[in-house]
Formats: C-alpha cells, structure tokens, sequence
C-alpha cells in the first residue's frame, strides 16, 4: 500500500477542485472523496472509443470527446478510428491539460502533437450545441455518470433537450458514447425518447475485481436500425 501524494489541484470552472494524486507509480484524478479516473484501469475508458468505432467503422469523419482525462478515450480513439478521422477534444479544466503536458505526459505518449487531434479548452455542451450535424461520433466521459457530478452546468448534458442537442449535433447513422460508473434505466429511457437507439455494454473493472462494473451506451442515431 503506498501513502498518498497530492501532486497538483484544479480549479473547475464554477466551483470545485480536482485533485492529482499519486499512489507509487499510480496517478488518480480524484473529486472530494470519489476518485474519477486511475491509470492502473484503463480499458473502460477505451472501450468508449471501440465500441463506437465498431458501430461506425472507418466512415467516421469526425468525433468529440469530452473529457480529457489520462488520455486512454484519446488513446484508443487513436488507434483505432481511420487517419483521416478527425479528433476534437473538449476539455473544461485548463489544467487537465496541463498535467496531460507535465505529471501525466508518460501516459499520453504522442496523442496531444498528432495531426489529427484538436484540443479544445470548452465546455463539451457548448460544442455540441454549436456543431449541428458536425460530428459522427460523440464520446462523453466528463463525470461518474449521467448526471453533473463534477460540474452541475453538465446536467444540460444528460436531460431531454441536452440529448436532443447531441442527437442534432450527430450526422446520420452517427454514435453517442456515454460513460458512466453505475447503470441508469431512467438515462435509458431519456436517451430512448430523444430518438436514440441504444445498446448498454457492461465493462468489469480490471483493476478491482470488487469494484462494480462500469456501464457505456452506445445510442445511434438512426431511424430503422438494429444492433448486430
């Protein structure tokens, strides 16, 4: 067991503080008592991007994710999606991206200098709300949840005309990814009467085999359709 090292805080925008911790060679981001992404677990961050890269296949153009983080969406997302995909990334928290440069550079590799990807320092509903059919994709990992968590302001996110602004923001056939570390029937629902087609995907936590498990939505747009 290795003692806690605080490395740096953040402020978020509205209020609140995010904190980097270090746990031996592990890194935590953490929000009050609730740790919000470690990088000794990576793969249900990845799967957000696989998944949606196997619903979309190499006709996706262009996809946001919100949510910097330790940078395993933009990994994966990397590694996967085709070279001519573009990457927006929208990051609300200045200093995520400076830890991304500094603390946790060793776990971005090249991701913040390829071509492909563009980093945007914005609320990830403003984006959404001002690129109508812009993306094919939409990759969300900016709480614990569907709900604002982090940052209230993220409830516009996840309501009935926030998911109605992700539905127009997406092309035809495009992907809306939701990360979340509980399951959520009601969000189902929503995601379901904003004109979605949703399919839940349960992920173990690799990490802590006590841990529940982490749940992704995968809701197309798409009017006939089924998954398969």
């Amino acid at each position: 067991m290795y003692a806690p090292e605080l490395i740096d805080t953040a402020a978020i925008p509205g209020g609140g503080q995010l904190r980097l911790m270090r746990y031996g060679p592990e890194f935590s981001i953490e929000f009050g008592e609730d740790e919000l992404m470690g990088s000794q677990a990576p793969q249900s961050e990845q799967a957000l991007a696989e998944l949606a890269f196997r619903r979309l296949g190499k006709r996706a153009d262009r996809v946001l994710i919100g949510g910097l983080g330790m940078g395993f969406t933009l990994g994966a997302a990397l590694a996967v999606f085709p070279t001519h995909t573009r990457i927006v990334v929208a990051e609300l928290v200045p200093q995520v991206v400076v830890w991304a440069n500094g603390p946790l550079a060793h776990l971005f590799s090249d991701y913040l200098s390829d071509p492909r990807v563009t980093i945007a320092v914005r609320d990830v509903h403003d984006v959404i709300a001002g690129a109508p059919g812009g993306f094919d994709a939409i990759l969300l990992d900016v709480d614990n949840g569907p709900d604002g968590f982090i940052h209230p302001a993220n409830d516009r996110l996840y309501c009935n005309w926030g998911l109605r602004d992700a539905h127009a923001a997406l092309r035809p056939g495009g992907v809306l990814a939701i990360w979340s570390a509980y399951p959520d029937d009601a969000f189902v629902t929503r995601l379901e009467g904003a004109g979605f087609l949703v399919e839940e995907t349960i992920i173990p936590d690799s990490g802590n085999a006590e841990r529940s498990p982490y749940t992704i939505w995968l809701a197309a747009r798409v009017e006939h359709a089924a998954f398969g």
